[in-house]
């Protein structure tokens, strides 16, 4: 689903914000969804992390989970392709069968295969839109049917600021980041208009939220493989002169994710370091 990331340095100190919660993060063992992992268990939550293909990676990352994590919550990991509709009702009933519950979903798991429009060939559309958009349809599809029946759940979705500006050679990408706003915001709709029909709209209470985030460019394997020159050029559009570290995304993801974020919904977070303002 999205190699192993080391630690940040600017990882904040453990806290309990998230303590007795379930997230499943998908591309949770690579790049900023192993990011996410590490921020969320640092906050208490249990964590499971999603990918699609390289098993010995992800029970690696499991493995460096449980050294260097904290030893008082449980982590697991989840082979699933994403843009299956079936793959994703089943690991998120996996999730909930191993944890015995699920709290948050982070939609994070997204791929790119980039070519100008006039080149793109239909499996390179097809493919990008089914594992970013849609696979992120059928995942909260199926987590807010447990979500909704408890009252309570957070939904976090990974988009990118190239929804929001576009980009040269990446109109599968930029289309389907794009779509992730629209799909939010229904969610987000229709999680408040559910809990409100059936009595379950607590004003004390967490309730159901879903939200975005939208990375600009982040110190990824992704995007060090683009080659200095054109970095360098990049580098220089961000009026802050840096890429963000993938700390800094997963600190916005556990902060939309805790209970206390109860009012804040729908909402797309731009973390681009000025990027798209």
């Amino acid at each position: 689903m999205t190699s192993t990331i080391e630690p940040s340095s600017q990882i904040a100190a453990g806290g309990n914000k998230l303590r007795g919660r379930v997230a499943f993060v998908t591309g949770g063992t690579r790049g900023i969804g192993a990011a996410i992992s590490r921020s969320l268990a640092s906050q208490g939550a249990t964590v499971a992390a999603g990918y699609g293909r390289n098993t010995a990676q992800a029970d690696q990352f499991l493995a460096d989970l449980n050294e260097t994590g904290r030893k008082d919550v449980r982590y697991s990991v989840h082979r699933g392709d994403v843009a299956n509709a079936d793959d994703c009702r089943r690991t998120v009933d996996e999730v909930i069968e191993t944890h015995g519950r699920l709290d948050i979903l982070i939609n994070n798991a997204g791929i790119t295969i980039d070519r100008t429009v006039l080149k793109m060939q239909d499996e390179d559309w097809d493919t990008v839109i089914g594992v970013n958009l849609s696979g992120a349809f059928y995942l909260a599809q199926a987590a807010l049917r447990h979500m909704l029946e408890r009252g309570t759940g957070r939904i976090v979705n990974v988009s990118s600021v190239i929804g929001e500006t576009g980009n040269i050679g990446q109109a599968n990408y930029a289309a389907s980041k794009a779509g992730l706003f629209g799909l939010t915001k229904t969610l987000a709709k229709e999680a408040a208009f559910y809990l409100a029909k059936n009595d379950k709209l607590d004003p004390n209470g967490i309730g159901v939220t879903v939200n975005t985030v939208t990375p600009g460019f982040v110190a990824t394997e992704m995007v060090e493989a683009i080659p200095e020159k054109v970095l360098a050029r990049i580098t220089d559009t961000i009026p802050v002169k840096r890429l963000a570290d993938p700390q800094e995304i997963a600190r916005v993801v556990h902060f939309l994710a805790a209970d206390a974020s109860s009012y804040i919904t729908g909402q797309v977070w731009g973390v681009n370091g000025g990027l798209d303002m």
